[in-house]
C-alpha cells in the first residue's frame, strides 16, 4: 500500500510528463511546483487534492485524466506566517480550468477565508477547458464569487506568470495585487486572433497584453519582474509587509534603525526655486526604517508614489506627490492609483503617511473629457472614508483643492504637519496675482509688488497653521522621529464611520 501511495503520488508529482516539463523550461518558466516551493518557506507546503481528476466524459476526454487536473494547491508559510496558495500547471491540459479544476480552488478560497490568512494565486493557464463548456463557466463563477467575499478581508495576490486569457483574468483583477513576469506572461480578453477578425488589427499577444503594458498604461499590474524567481522573491518581501487579515495588526519586525534618528540632508532637499524639482523618493527612503520601501505602480502615474515602509517595525503605507513628474500634479490616473492603494491600507489597518507637494490639478481637455472630476474625486472619497491613523507632512506646495484631496485636516487627518517650506494656497502666486489685480496687469512694477506681498502672506504654512489646520511646521531634518513617535500615540486610535450597507464611491 506505501509503495502504491508514492506511485500515485509521483505520477502526480509529474504533472504533463518530462516533456511537457522541459518545454515549460525551454520558455524560462518554472513548473507550477518549482514555482510553489520557491514562494514558500523550505518545506512548509502542504498539497491538498493531489488526486482530483476530472470527470468530463465528452470528445473522449474520459481516457485523458491526469492527477491534479492542472493546479495545485495547498498552504505553508512565509518566514513563518500561514499563506494559502493554488499555482496553475501550464503542462497539464495547458492549465485550463474544469470544474473538478475550479473546485480545487474554491477549497483554497474557503480555508483561506475562515482561518484568516492570505491567499496567492499563480497563474499560467489557456483559460475555460472547452470540452466542459457551461461546467468550467460555472466554476469560473464560483472562484469569483469568492474573490468578491474575501475582498478587504484577507489580502489577495495574484501572480502572471504565462499566458493568462478569458475568464481566467477576470479573477486576478479583483484581487489586491497584481505581478507579471516580463517576455512570457500575457493577460487579455481576447487574444490576437479575435482581435483580428473583429477589428481587423494585426496585434502581438506582448503589444496586445505583455507586462509592459499592464505595468505602464493600462495599470492592470503593479509591478513587471524580469524572471519567475524574482518574481517569487519579491511576493515573499510584500508578504512581509502585510497583515494577515482584516482582524490582524499589522506585522512588527525587528529593526536596528533608531527612531529619533535625524537626517539632515533633508534640510537642503527642496531647492531654493519653487520650480525646479526633487525626488520624493528620496525622501521616503530616508525616513522608513532602513530604507526599506516596497513600491506599487511604479511604472504607472509616476507623478504619485505609493509603496509600503515601515517605522519602528511596523507597517505603514506611504503616498507622495513626486515633483520630478509632472510637477506632481494630480491626473486621473494618479488619483485612480493613489485612491486604490488608500483603500487597501484602510481595509487592512495600515495606517498611512502622506508626503505632499502637489500645485493642483492636470488642467486640459484630455483630463476633463477623460473624468478628471470623478477621477479625482476617488482619491478625495478614499481618504475621506478613511479610519486608519493618517499623518500628512506638505513639504513644499499645496495648492487649490488638490490640498484638500492629499489627507488634508478637514478630511479628519490626525495630524497634519509642514516643513517651513510648506505653500498653503488656492494657487500660486503669478495666478492668483492675475486674477485679484488684473486691473493692474498693465503696471510692471505694481504687478511685482502685490506678488511679492501675496508671497509673503499667503505661500507660506503659518496661515493655515494659525487656524489649526496646521498641527507644527518643524524642520526637515526631525521627519522621522516625528513620523514615528505620531503613529506611536495613535497606534490605539478607534474611529467608525456612520453605519451602511456599503458606499457608493464615485467608480
Amino acid at each position: 500500500m506505501l509503495a502504491r501511495l508514492e506511485r500515485r503520488r509521483a505520477r502526480a508529482r509529474l504533472g504533463g510528463g518530462e516533456q511537457r516539463i522541459s518545454s515549460q523550461h525551454a520558455k524560462g518558466k518554472l513548473t507550477a511546483r518549482e514555482r510553489i516551493e520557491l514562494l514558500l518557506d523550505h518545506d512548509s507546503f502542504e498539497e491538498f487534492d493531489m488526486f482530483v481528476e476530472h470527470r468530463c466524459t465528452d470528445f473522449g476526454m474520459e481516457k485523458s485524466k491526469i492527477p491534479g487536473d492542472g493546479v495545485v494547491t495547498g498552504w505553508g508559510t512565509v518566514n513563518g506566517r500561514t499563506i494559502f496558495v493554488f499555482a496553475k500547471d501550464f503542462t497539464v491540459f495547458g492549465g485550463s480550468l474544469s470544474e473538478a479544476h475550479a473546485q480545487k480552488i474554491t477549497k483554497i478560497q474557503d480555508m483561506a477565508v475562515k482561518n484568516r490568512a492570505p491567499i496567492i494565486g499563480l497563474f499560467d493557464a489557456g483559460g475555460a477547458r472547452i470540452q466542459e463548456g457551461v461546467a468550467a463557466l460555472g466554476g469560473y463563477g464560483e472562484v469569483f464569487q469568492r474573490n468578491v467575499l474575501a475582498s478587504g478581508v484577507i489580502p489577495q495576490i495574484s501572480l502572471i506568470m504565462g499566458p493568462c486569457a478569458g475568464g481566467d483574468v477576470y479573477s486576478p483583477a479583483m484581487t489586491d495585487f497584481i505581478f507579471m513576469v516580463k517576455d512570457t506572461s500575457y493577460m487579455f480578453v481576447t487574444g490576437p486572433d479575435v482581435v483580428k477578425t473583429v477589428t481587423n488589427e494585426t496585434v502581438t499577444a506582448e503589444e496586445l497584453g505583455g507586462a509592459s503594458v499592464h505595468a505602464t498604461k493600462s495599470s492592470i499590474a503593479d509591478k513587471a519582474y524580469d524572471n519567475d524567481v524574482e518574481t517569487l522573491l519579491q511576493m515573499r518581501r510584500l508578504i512581509d509587509f502585510l497583515p494577515a487579515s482584516n482582524t490582524d495588526e499589522v506585522p512588527e519586525w525587528p529593526t536596528f534603525d533608531q527612531d529619533d534618528r535625524y537626517d539632515m540632508s533633508l534640510n537642503t532637499l527642496i531647492p531654493d526655486n519653487p520650480n525646479k524639482p526633487y525626488d520624493m523618493k528620496e525622501l521616503i527612503v530616508k525616513v522608513v526604517d532602513e530604507g526599506d520601501f516596497f513600491e506599487i505602480q511604479e511604472a504607472h502615474a509616476k507623478n504619485i508614489v505609493v509603496g509600503f515602509g515601515r517605522f519602528d517595525g511596523r507597517t505603514v503605507g506611504i503616498v507622495g506627490n513626486q515633483p520630478l513628474v509632472l510637477a506632481g500634479v494630480l491626473d486621473s490616473d494618479a488619483s485612480r492609483k493613489a485612491a486604490r492603494f488608500v483603500r487597501f491600507c484602510d481595509a487592512f489597518n495600515i495606517p498611512i503617511v502622506t508626503f505632499v507637494d502637489v500645485p493642483g490639478f492636470l488642467p486640459g481637455t484630455a483630463q476633463e473629457y477623460g473624468g478628471l472630476i470623478k477621477h479625482g474625486a476617488k482619491l478625495l472619497f478614499a481618504y475621506a472614508e478613511a479610519t486608519v491613523p493618517k499623518i500628512t507632512v506638505i513639504t513644499r506646495k499645496a495648492f487649490g483643492g488638490a490640498y484638500d484631496v492629499m489627507a488634508s485636516k478637514h478630511l479628519r487627518g490626525d495630524v497634519n504637519y509642514a516643513w517651513p517650506t510648506a505653500q498653503i494656497a488656492v494657487m500660486g502666486a503669478k495666478g492668483a496675482v492675475e486674477i485679484i489685480f488684473r486691473q493692474d496687469m498693465s503696471d510692471k512694477e505694481k504687478i511685482a509688488e502685490r506678488t511679492k506681498e501675496y508671497e509673503d502672506r499667503f505661500l507660506s504654512p503659518f496661515v493655515a497653521a494659525e487656524r489649526g489646520y496646521i498641527d507644527e511646521v518643524f524642520q526637515p531634518f526631525g521627519t522621522r522621529k516625528r513620523l514615528a513617535r505620531a503613529l506611536a500615540m495613535l497606534r490605539h486610535k478607534e474611529l467608525e464611520n456612520p453605519w451602511k450597507k456599503h458606499d457608493n464611491i464615485p467608480l
